[in-house]
């Protein structure tokens, strides 16, 4: 007897290696700035590096996936996680320019995260779990609980050995990915689809919903990232918090309220109706940005940021879960699709946020304000689903 429990836990450790290669080197910038005298344009580019080396896997997969087939990619997405991450212990130091070595070992990484983001979800899809809407949302809540732990314990191991001590860190972070090599490597997987009868990517082009999806997707990764990567920059500055705090009391709190939202629908999703609690979170999106974006109190800015990541949190899983209700044979074009559309809202959210915050004197306020666009979208978009989703989607 297959034991999907095995492929459920590869999946859940696989959108933590996810999370931990995206938010740790982040930690590392004003590091890498002072050691190896990168400047800061320079440091930029490695959050730009890592998300388009994600949109290009997004599309190498929606094209090459079935081909290959689905369990060699996944085994090769866990060995560039950690590869990467071990890479980023050492290239830095052995190659004549620093830069050179952490821009490979992101670009190594992030073909790991991006074949993670695509692949795990079908696979967990085509399992015969019950309440498939609510296996997947507690999938994707690892992701949160990665993010918050990547944070925490990378707070603690620089507060007991020092900042210093980074690459030890790195190396101890990329077991999580070697072990989980094992786990994909004789986990069940199934597949959503026979081979050459998934939908092709013209087929899905031709379908007005999942044109909707895809907008949804871009303002679902659009409205979090634009919140949560100006969190601790907002604490920092509304609150005049320290480095440290901020980004406790600004992405990690995100993340918190995030991964919370997705395991009260992974516990409970049973009885819920996907599509409600979707609208009803799209509602709490833009009062969240409101709150953030118009209050004069610094206090309650920050808590429209931080209840802003359970506002976002069913958002990626909940369109995932429709879509392939709707398009059955949408297979991993679709899955991969809708990732690269995420990646692209996670892309341009922040950049837009950002810019129009350098042009209004460093007010986030502002650039927030201009960021609203994305949850009033994404609600318009949730409503267009709700009237072609039956009121109990299953």
């Amino acid at each position: 007897m297959k034991n999907y429990n095995q492929t459920k836990l590869a999946c859940y450790l696989g959108f933590i290696t996810q999370a931990i290669v995206a938010n740790f080197a982040p930690l590392l910038f004003l590091k890498f700035h002072h050691d190896y005298h990168i400047s800061l344009g320079n440091i930029a580019m490695i959050s730009t590096c890592f998300f388009f080396t994600q949109l290009l896997v997004d599309l190498f997969c929606a094209r090459y996936v079935d081909r290959i087939g689905y369990r060699i990619c996944i085994v090769v997405s866990e060995l560039s996680a950690a590869l990467g991450l071990i890479g980023l212990a050492f290239l830095p130091d052995l190659l004549p320019s620093p830069f050179a070595g952490i821009l490979i070992s992101v670009v190594v990484y992030a073909i790991g995260s991006g074949l993670i983001e695509v692949l795990c979800s079908p696979i967990v899809e085509a399992c015969p779990f019950e309440n498939k809407e609510a296996t997947m949302s507690l999938l994707h809540s690892f992701y949160c609980w990665g993010s918050v732990g990547t944070i925490a314990v990378s707070t603690l191991f620089f507060a007991l050995f020092g900042i210093n001590s980074w690459r030890w860190l790195a190396i101890l972070l990329a077991l999580i990915p070697a072990f989980n090599i094992y786990n994909f490597a004789v986990c069940p997987i199934e597949h959503l689809v026979d081979e050459n009868e998934g939908m092709s990517i013209k087929e899905l082009f031709s379908m007005p919903l999942f044109w909707v999806a895809l907008i949804l997707m871009v303002c679902s990764g659009a409205s979090e990232l634009s919140m949560s990567q100006w969190a601790s920059a907002y604490a920092e500055s509304a609150l005049g918090l320290s480095k440290t705090l901020g980004d406790l009391a600004g992405p990690c709190m995100f993340a918190v309220t995030m991964g919370i939202a997705r395991m009260i629908f992974g516990k409970y999703g049973g009885r819920l109706d996907l599509t409600r609690f979707m609208v009803g979170s799209g509602i709490l999106c833009v009062i969240c940005y409101l709150m953030a974006s118009l209050s004069k109190s610094p206090l309650i800015g920050l808590i429209g940021c931080i209840l802003c990541g359970f506002s976002v949190a069913i958002m990626w899983p909940g369109t995932i879960s429709i879509s392939s209700a709707k398009f059955p044979r949408g297979g991993t074009a679709m899955f991969a699709l809708l990732a690269m559309a995420g990646d692209m809202g996670g892309s341009i959210g922040p950049a837009v946020v950002g810019r129009i915050t350098q042009y209004a004197d460093d007010s986030i306020r502002i650039g927030l304000r201009v960021g609203l666009v994305f949850p009033c979208v994404l609600l318009l978009m949730l409503l267009i689903i709700k009237k072609s989703v039956p009121a109990k989607h299953k």
